[in-house]
């Protein structure tokens, strides 16, 4: 079986959600959940918007995505996050069982913009709990640390 590759087509949707939020008041990050080269979801964060600190693009994307297949299982699909995602955001990749993760920024960026996250890597995630969960780092890195340099040059960003 041919080793997995992925696609900057649906990274550069996810950088551009992420954008798109930002536009509405949100925080810089965006996720895709594709599978068979089909986009089940392609969100922005809403936390501010919902009022839910758990409405982290990739959880956001998660439940989009059920609901596109009516399924919690999500086998076989990948997400696309512009940014490693925090262990919340891993551990729900985990029970939604999707195959792989490929991230851009690391989540120490995030918290060097300003965020107040916990710098637990997937890897070091992944290791501890023995997920089977694929991780690919540091995709289209460069663009991806972009969104955090608009961020932070934003007079009206807020973090959490």
């Amino acid at each position: 079986m041919p080793a997995f590759k992925p696609n900057e087509k649906y990274m550069k949707m996810a950088i551009e959600k992420a954008r798109e939020g930002v536009k509405k008041w949100q925080t810089p990050f965006g996720a895709c959940i594709v599978k068979d080269n089909k986009i089940l979801s392609c969100v922005h964060n809403t936390v501010w918007k919902t009022t839910d600190i758990t409405s982290h693009a990739e959880v956001h994307a998660i439940r989009k995505a059920c609901k596109e297949i009516s399924s919690i299982d999500l086998s076989g699909s990948v997400i696309y996050s512009t940014c490693e995602p925090c262990p919340m955001c891993f551990s729900a990749i985990h029970w939604a069982n999707i195959a792989t993760i490929v991230y851009g920024a690391k989540i120490k960026d995030a918290r060097s913009a300003g965020f107040h996250e916990l710098t637990i890597s997937n890897r070091r995630m992944k290791t501890i709990g023995g997920s089977p969960v694929a991780i690919i780092e540091g995709f289209l890195r460069k663009e991806n640390l972009e969104l955090f340099k608009e961020w932070i040059n934003r007079s009206d960003r807020k973090t959490y």
